[in-house]
């Protein structure tokens, strides 16, 4: 069975601007009818059904709009996205509780209970549509509105990708001097947890607006492009022995954001800083592959095999061209690129480190 959360997408995605569905919700809307539309048809839906009549035709905006103007539901198969069943009176089990009162609502409600599928109802008066999904109740918001909230979630995305950018390369500098402190750490990990959240917000979005979302989403895109790599090498860098990056991951999902403002507890996930995360300004050092995997045309696999051969940055820094082509996968060509790309990235790192 498809888990709430999941089904809650998929039924937002199908709803979209820009899908059949939308299309005709939009219709019945405009045209100021009510509806109740099911999406989904089996024994346990045929079962509630009554009157009405047998359909098989298939699922278009203007067919559901002008069904919806006779008295009763509209069935809709989604697997095969056509129309069952229309204008049948809805009997689902008086004693499944609802919190609804309009008698539109509450048949929705029960009838999205008793059979899993999601049931889309169309208030008349309130011109307003909502949807039913594993007992819960969903209110479509308007396009603009939906939009107006995504570019308030865009700019703040820009202030904090600008603010991790800038930790970012302050852990450059740090790294290559060996004077990287757990706060430093924790700091560049508790921003791009802050930036992962306000994109699966907008994910969100994005998935609500349908084609009205596609500008938002390459804006995204572009914004949040190679984080999970960095993510991913930050924590294999600096994980305490023992944890593993998926353990740190689950726990920072669980965290509310105001404690992901406490680098404390951000050291603890991972962890750093002491039994009680506290000591912030322990040196560490890394392992190295953040830093290698920002040199051009070195493969990570390569990375990987000079980290796991040296053990860490300082290391790595300290090895000739010579001793980085005998590692096993190296060679003479990728030690002359390492060490071309460790060379650059602590001159730029250096200068910047000391010009801002």
């Amino acid at each position: 069975m498809t888990e709430p959360a999941s089904q809650l997408r998929e039924t937002l995605a199908l709803v979209a601007p820009g899908t059949v569905l939308r299309d005709g919700l939009e219709r019945i809307l405009r045209g100021r009818t009510g509806a109740i539309i099911v999406l989904g048809f089996d024994p346990v839906v045929e079962a509630i059904c009554s009157g009405g009549f047998h359909l098989d035709v298939e699922l278009s905006a203007a067919r559901m709009r002008e069904l919806a103007k006779m008295d009763g539901a509209v069935v809709v198969d989604m697997d095969t996205n056509r129309i069952r069943r229309a204008s049948v009176q809805l009997l689902p089990n008086a004693s499944i509780q609802t919190s609804e009162t309009g008698m539109r609502h509450r048949t929705a409600e029960r009838v999205a209970r008793q059979t899993g599928y999601p049931v889309i109802s169309v208030s008349q008066s309130m011109r307003i549509i909502s949807l039913y999904v594993d007992g819960r109740r969903h209110v479509l918001d308007p396009s603009e509105v939906i939009l107006s909230r995504a570019n308030q979630a865009l700019a703040a995305l820009e202030r904090y990708k600008s603010r991790l950018d800038q930790t970012s390369a302050a852990l450059n500098s740090l790294e290559i001097e060996d004077l990287v402190t757990v706060r430093d750490v924790t700091s560049v990990l508790q921003l791009m947890e802050m930036v992962r959240r306000i994109s699966a917000d907008i994910d969100g979005y994005v998935l609500q607006l349908g084609t009205d979302g596609r500008l938002l989403a390459l804006q995204v895109e572009e914004l949040t492009r190679g984080l999970a790599a960095e993510h991913s090498f930050l924590l294999e860098d600096y994980l305490a022995t023992g944890l593993e990056p998926p353990a740190v991951e689950a726990r920072l999902k669980w965290v509310g954001s105001p404690a992901l403002l406490d680098l404390a507890m951000v050291a603890r996930s991972m962890g750093l800083g002491g039994s009680d995360g506290q000591d912030l300004d322990t040196p560490v050092s890394p392992r190295g592959l953040r830093i290698l995997s920002k040199i051009p045309r070195l493969p990570v696999t390569t990375s990987r095999a000079v980290v796991e051969h040296w053990g860490s940055l300082q290391a790595v820094l300290g090895a000739t061209t010579e001793e980085l082509a005998a590692v096993e996968g190296v060679g003479s060509h990728g030690a002359r690129i390492l060490r071309d790309g460790l060379s650059r990235l602590a001159e730029i790192s250096i200068v910047e480190r000391y010009t801002t």
